[in-house]
């Protein structure tokens, strides 16, 4: 079945599984399978007035709708763009008196579209949105708590002249928000900010150790025509060569968990038993939960304790990133290390958490050297756990490069740079923001490293007086946040 700008892909219905994506023709990686616009997407609450409801830019300065005052927008250009999905919203917004909450709006989103358009398949869609799965028989208690207040809080909010819809469908839509809503991130792929529906990219099923990406592109803002300069769109891309009628999978949780906690995950927030070959034959566990090696073989109950110290740790870490002691967190993450390191193994996932954590902070609070001994063992251990083209991979080896350069060890630097232009390439694409400053960065390092190799002595030199004249670039704020998952569920 294809449909609109989807031929190369085919939806076909798998065992146990239900229905799934499937390739019709060979992909490389790094090619996109398809690119799919959103049936409906809203800003989160807390940014909506900090992030373009259009294209889900962070922007310093934004233009307000003038009639609601609750929308933001970069530019006119957006701003036009948004009319067909905004007009309805801003008059029930002014009627209503204030904004409901982004469950409510996305909801009503999707059903003014169907008011437009009907609920059937829409154009470049393979299913329509009556065919998504909405799980609510399988809700607990809670979740169908919720799910009440939701339908009633909607129905506060939904305009008595517009299309009235019964409480099933309604309950239907929120369903599919529940299990469906896709997370969109700014345009640096570092923090989520909004949830939207993608009806294509539900079809994929889901593998801890998938042949494709997902990747959200926020448009291109030096485009003229509003088509391109607003587009936002998800891109399922490829990481390995895929070939006719092999099944496209994407994960929907970060790979670096014990299969244990990713199944327990993928159950509780998608009803499903995960049964991927890395879930079924527990592959990397070992390595996940390795201890040292040697003649001193640490004891069953020192490894109990050191994990169970780390989780502690962990627990610590947070309450002081929340509160942004951030000394205090590098002392944590130094005294957990030396109780860790005679004990766990250098891919131990508890070991690769601390590292990571004071990789970052380390290089917030510009200690480039301690933090680049830490990222460079994050990252070896990284290298040893996740697939080769996975982004969150791309992503940590880029930020070590990054403070491998700031602490002067230009070649490792600039290897670790490459490295990771060369994981973003196939995950992001040339285009991509992240991918185009990393080439900058690239090419930057690239010349320091040649005066580096020419004259060691004239290099540092030549470094020292321009950190003088021009105050290192800080790092940014360490987020509490990890990197936004694939999937949005309202927890």
């Amino acid at each position: 079945m294809t449909k609109g700008g989807m031929e190369s892909v085919e939806v076909f219905t798998t065992e146990g599984k239900g229905r799934g994506l499937k390739a019709q023709k060979e992909f490389l990686p790094g090619d996109v399978i398809f690119a799919e616009p959103a049936y409906a997407a809203v800003v989160f609450d807390s940014l909506t007035h900090v992030i373009c409801h259009t294209c889900f830019k962070r922007q310093e300065r934004l233009h307000r709708c003038g009639q609601c005052k609750f929308a933001y927008y970069c530019d006119r250009t957006c701003q036009r763009a948004a009319w067909l999905n905004h007009k309805n919203e801003c008059s029930a917004i002014k009627r209503h008196g204030k904004a409901p909450t982004e469950n409510i709006r996305l909801a009503a989103r999707i059903l003014w579209k169907i008011e437009r358009e009907g609920s059937g398949l829409s154009e470049g869609c393979l299913v329509s949105i009556d065919e998504l799965q909405n799980h609510v028989d399988s809700f607990g208690e809670e979740e169908k708590k919720e799910l009440r207040t939701d339908v009633e809080s909607f129905l506060e909010f939904w305009p008595p002249h517009c299309q009235q819809f019964g409480m099933q469908f309604i309950s239907h839509i929120f369903g599919v928000i529940s299990c469906n809503g896709f997370t969109l991130s700014d345009q640096r792929g570092l923090q989520a900010v909004g949830v939207g529906i993608f009806p294509n990219l539900c079809q994929a099923n889901h593998d801890c150790w998938p042949n494709c990406t997902v990747v959200f592109n926020n448009g291109n803002h030096e485009a003229v025509r509003s088509m391109f300069h607003t587009q936002m769109r998800i891109e399922l891309r490829a990481l390995n060569k895929i070939s006719p009628g092999d099944e496209l999978t994407v994960s929907y949780v970060d790979f670096l968990n014990l299969s244990e906690e990713r199944r327990k995950q993928l159950k509780k927030q998608y009803y499903f038993d995960c049964t991927c070959e890395h879930c079924k034959k527990q592959l990397k566990d070992d390595l996940m939960l390795a201890v040292k090696a040697g003649e001193s073989k640490p004891s069953a109950d020192t490894v109990k304790e050191v994990i169970q110290l780390s989780k502690d740790t962990l627990e610590k870490i947070n309450k002081a990133r929340m509160e942004g002691h951030y000394h205090e967190v590098v002392k944590l993450c130094r005294d957990c290390l030396t109780k860790q390191e005679p004990v766990l193994g250098e891919t131990n996932i508890y070991l690769l958490r601390i590292l990571s954590i004071a990789s970052e902070v380390l290089s917030y609070l510009q200690m480039f050297e301690e933090a680049a001994d830490y990222a460079k063992r994050m990252v070896d251990g990284y290298l040893k756990i996740y697939h080769p083209n996975n982004a969150q991979l791309g992503m940590a080896v880029m930020r070590a490069g990054v403070t491998h350069w700031h602490a002067g060890l230009i070649e490792a630097g600039h290897g670790l740079i490459c490295k990771a232009y060369a994981i973003l390439l196939i995950t992001h694409g040339p285009s991509h923001p992240i991918t185009k400053d990393l080439e900058v960065m690239r090419v930057q390092t690239e010349m320091e490293l040649r005066m580096f190799q020419q004259n060691e002595f004239m290099y540092y030199k030549m470094r020292e007086a321009a950190l003088k004249n021009q105050k290192i670039q800080v790092m940014p704020e360490p987020s509490n946040e990890n990197a936004p998952s694939l999937f949005h569920k309202k927890e």
